[in-house]
């Protein structure tokens, strides 16, 4: 007999009988786990038990469930990615089941009389099959059912029995072709969540269905009042190099006329302009071609609109550098933030070529342009056939899934049009092709929305008050005054506070105007004018900046209580290491912003007082992650509460300067790598490898996100060193075309620690570290002079970086908690990695770690990551391409067996940096002691220096 709860898991077939399993059971249940055993077949052992109340059997190559209805008592059957075609009809045996799951197989149809004999069903997953219809007789389960996911099918309406489940929480219809939600489907109270993007809505909106079941609710509300009016946008985004024309033929289409821009007009940003085609509504995104700029498209390039790819045929060369730099960039960008997009190309200064060469480059660039759709093709078939043909393919399923997603996004590429710029006449044929490309709805399924009055009553209102002369240039307006001025209309004197959130969201997400709720400094304002946010972007994130730092004038530094002499200071600081502090980003700020007549803006947008304040610059930089915040201060606190392992450490907060990283304008990397001191053959070492290409800005995004986590840390342009616990992690880019990836290195872990503590000093204008060795701890209350060896190059206080690393009192713990911490730190980079990944759809990832025989070019591809941060069993790895045999946590996250009769006492581990930032083993340490001066032979008389007198106090 079993027990009262089984849970067996079994490992090879064929399956003889369900073995006593093991910890971790749920009680009072019988399970049995079959999952990723490559079952084509039932096991008699499992049909044999008709008390078995729960049976896994995931990933496998079942086709069928012949056998089934023995299992009467089954509440939970799990049947998810296999190959089941027919539906299984002896599922209508199991009257107790609950919980029933057949998502990602390749279901066509259900037939009628299933579900009507299971009346306690309460979870459904059918998702990622071929389901056009639900069987009427799912109405049966009215009473249960609670959870349905019926997402990545090919439903065209709505299924009517999903109405008729009143206890339903939860459905899912993501990704089909739906053009309407039934408003029945909302009136009730048990309904929670509904997710539906990736359907071609218009009824409601898919920007209505983003803002969650509420926003619905009032959407339809709204409706029961009157009919809804149907409105046809589209936006409208133009890329391309600098100096390509954008501008030109925006300007062009909207006017009606040519419109030649000037160079010294040419966009710095985003321009923004809206205007009409017969009934469409064209919103403009003209974006800046300049690199500097890229950075931040990325927050405005959305799906669901129309890209103009402008070209300059003139300056364009029939070269694949040519083409890379002036079609293939963005061409390939695309496909990674916005794999569904449709994209006109769009040829001009056509007048400065002759007609055959036109022709030719145009043939050029579209082969091109299909050979990189083919190439894309055939790299994702690369990719899945690799998993596929892999010995263990069920431990890349996740992976799999995910290309074969991105397998079945399409990037439209329309046929190229060349325009002369200056003819009328090529103007208004570019209008007639965008037209009516924009009328096919096969390429704009959207295009039409069904909206409530009320919403354009409001967008009406708005640009009425943003085009007022009472309002200021800069748009930005607070959230109740913008309430308490829309009331005022007559149409309008009922709009409450929540009904203006639900439009506001909705013209946010069309790009109309701007409004971050999400943001906690800017909640309360609304943008009326999109074109001032991307002004305060540009006003830090923009081309020749430097220029624009040197030319701050004298009134200006004056009334930032600064120099001449500190603006210098700023410019080689900049220049140098990327970085500005407070009082030179206030006066930048002020000086473009007094130079453009926007001077009553400025407190708003940096804070109040030159040392605080955040302001609104600083929150939308963040919140993009393209600058950082640096903790940068003098010295030690020598008043400093002492550091006690295992209670908090209360930290006061210094009136030092702020300081701003902008990591899009790091250049050198010398430094990093003489902290990190070379690359070691025996360091445990692995690769993020991107498909098509790391995205532009990507690793500048990625340094502020691992730098406000990890607080230690050296960069550059294309290196990074995070240090947590005294453990470095180098991260390294390396971005060419087909061996894209991030290289991300630890030391490996050593059995008995050999290395002494060392004292680093941390000059926090130049960032040079040098290593300095302690002696022993008996003499650490006293430090030698004859054992310092600083070496100091700048002027101005130094601050200190204080590091006791690697020290062992005792024997060593073994490698076990080293191996367990390096891993640790090495997944969460890659997690930060992945979560950044997920704003480019069309971009693959995948983690690799190199063989550790020299020469071999070997990799081992990481398994699908659980969240456990262990993703092997095995304790030894082999190479198939050399042979070699490595312990298993030298090539993936995994702790090895602790010895038999592990250390008495653990090592003690200190890290201590000048800015409070603090991790540490069973030790605590003091700074009890603060010199100024250092006489001779410590380092040069004429720069102050600073050492701290230390006093271990073992907890042995």
């Amino acid at each position: 007999m079993w027990s009262a709860t089984q849970r067996v898991k079994f490992s090879f077939n064929p399956l003889p009988c369900p073995t006593r399993p093991g910890p971790g059971q749920e009680d009072g249940v019988r399970q049995v786990t079959l999952s990723m055993q490559r079952l084509r077949v039932l096991p008699p052992a499992v049909l044999g038990d008709p008390a078995l109340e729960s049976l896994d059997l995931d990933r496998n190559k079942l086709r069928s469930i012949a056998g089934i209805s023995k299992l009467c008592n089954l509440k939970k059957l799990i049947l998810s990615k296999n190959e089941i075609v027919d539906f299984p009809d002896e599922i209508q045996s199991l009257v107790r089941l609950e919980k029933l799951e057949l998502n990602q197989n390749q279901i066509r149809v259900i037939p009628e009389g299933v579900f009507c004999h299971l009346p306690r069903l309460k979870h459904l997953r059918l998702n990622n099959n071929r389901l056009s219809a639900l069987p009427r007789d799912l109405a049966a389960c009215r009473g249960s059912l609670q959870y349905l996911n019926i997402s990545n099918n090919l439903f065209r309406t709505f299924p009517q029995p999903v109405l008729q489940l009143a206890c339903l929480q939860e459905l899912h219809v993501q990704n089909n072709a739906l053009r309407q939600l039934p408003r029945e489907l909302f009136q009730g109270q048990s309904l929670k969540m509904v997710k539906a993007s990736g359907n071609p809505l218009r009824e409601p909106p898919s920007e209505v269905c983003a803002g969650g079941i509420q926003q619905i609710q009032n959407y339809f509300n709204q409706l029961q009042h009157s009919s809804g009016q149907e409105d046809k946008r589209v936006k409208t985004m133009f890329l391309g190099a600098s100096l390509a024309g954008k501008s030109t033929i925006c300007q062009s289409l909207k006017q009606g006329q040519t419109k030649l821009v000037p160079k010294e007009e040419r966009t710095v940003g985003i321009e923004i302009s809206e205007f009409q085609i017969e009934d469409f509504t064209f919103l403009f995104w003209d974006f800046a071609g300049q690199l500097e700029y890229y950075m931040t498209h990325h927050v405005f390039i959305t799906p669901q609109a129309l890209v103009i790819l402008v070209i300059n045929l003139h300056m364009y060369q029939i070269t694949d550098q040519s083409f890379k730099e002036l079609v293939g960039f963005w061409i390939n960008n695309l496909f990674m933030r916005v794999p569904n997009s449709v994209v006109l190309p769009v040829g001009t200064h056509v007048d400065c070529c002759r007609e055959e060469e036109v022709e030719e480059k145009r043939r050029d660039i579209m082969a091109k342009i299909t050979a990189m759709l083919v190439e894309r093709k055939s790299n994702l078939a690369h990719f899945i056939d690799n998993l596929e043909g892999s010995e263990e393919p069920k431990f890349y399923v996740d992976q799999w899934e995910r290309l074969k997603e991105m397998e079945s996004h399409t990037l439209t590429i329309l046929h190229l049009v060349a325009v002369n710029c200056t003819d009328h006449s090529d103007i208004k044929k570019l209008e007639a092709t965008i037209l009516e490309h924009v009328k096919k709805e096969e390429l704009f399924p959207e295009v039409v929305r069904v909206l409530p009055p009320v919403y354009r009553q409001v967008e009406a209102a708005i640009v009425a008050i943003a085009q007022s002369e009472e309002m200021a240039g800069h748009g930005m307006m607070d959230f109740q005054y913008l309430l308490s001025k829309l009331s005022q209309h007559e149409s309008l004197a009922s709009l409450g506070r929540e009904l203006l959130q639900d439009i506001l969201r909705y013209l946010h997400r069309i790009g109309l105007l701007v409004w971050y709720e999400e943001i906690k400094h800017l909640e309360s304002t609304v943008f009326l004018q999109p074109t001032f946010l991307i002004t305060m972007f540009k006003l830090l994130v923009r081309y020749r900046l430097v220029q624009q730092l040197e030319s701050i004038s004298v009134d200006t530094l004056i009334g930032e209580h600064a120099t001449i002499r500190d603006r210098s200071n700023w410019v080689w600081t900049f220049k140098s290491k990327a970085m500005l502090c407070h009082r030179a980003v206030r006066a930048l700020v002020k000086h473009q912003l007094f130079s453009e007549g926007m001077q009553d803006v400025f407190e708003e947008i940096m804070g109040h007082g030159p040392h605080r304040g955040r302001g609104k610059l600083f929150s939308l930089l963040e919140h993009f992650e393209l600058c950082l915040e640096v903790r940068h201060t003098k010295a030690l606190n020598p008043q400093a509460s002492e550091f006690v392992p295992g209670k908090p450490w209360e930290t006061t907060q210094g009136c030092d300067e702020s300081w701003y990283l902008f990591p899009t304008y790091l250049n050198q990397t010398q430094e990093v790598s003489e902290v990190w001191g070379g690359d070691h053959p025996e360091d445990l070492h692995i690769r993020a490898y991107f498909s098509p290409e790391i995205p532009e800005g990507f690793f500048q995004r990625f340094l502020v996100k691992a730098c406000s986590f990890y607080s230690t840390h050296w960069v550059a342009k294309v290196t990074c060193l995070l240090v947590c616990n005294g453990r470095a992690l180098l991260i390294k880019e390396n971005n060419q075309r087909a061996y894209s990836y991030l290289e991300l290195r630890c030391r490996k872990p050593a059995g008995r620690t050999g290395e002494g503590p060392w004292f680093l000093f941390h000059d926090s204008r130049t960032h040079v570290a040098p290593r300095v060795p302690l002696p022993p701890p008996p003499l650490l209350a006293e430090l030698p002079r004859s054992l310092c060896h600083v070496s100091y190059s700048g002027q101005g206080p130094p601050a200190i970086l204080l590091k006791i690393s690697s020290f062992s009192v005792q024997p060593s713990q073994g490698s076990s908690q080293g191996f367990q911490f390096a891993w640790d730190f090495l997944v969460a980079a890659v997690f930060i990695v992945q979560k950044l990944a997920e704003a480019w759809p069309g971009l693959h990832v995948c983690v690799k770690t190199p063989c550790r025989t020299a020469g071999c070019p070997a990799e081992l591809i990481w398994p699908d990551m659980d969240g456990t941060n262990t993703t092997t069993k095995e304790d030894v790895k082999t190479c198939g391409t050399c042979g070699h045999r490595f312990g298993a946590e030298l090539l993936l996250p995994k702790v090895p067996r602790p010895p038999e009769q592990p250390p008495a006492q653990p090592s003690a581990h200190y890290y201590v940096t000048s800015y409070g930032t603090t991790t540490f083993g069973s030790s605590s340490i003091h700074v009890s002691q603060q010199v100024r001066r250092l006489p001779p032979p410590w380092g040069r008389p004429q720069g102050p220096m600073l050492v701290a007198k230390l006093v271990l106090s073992p907890r042995f």
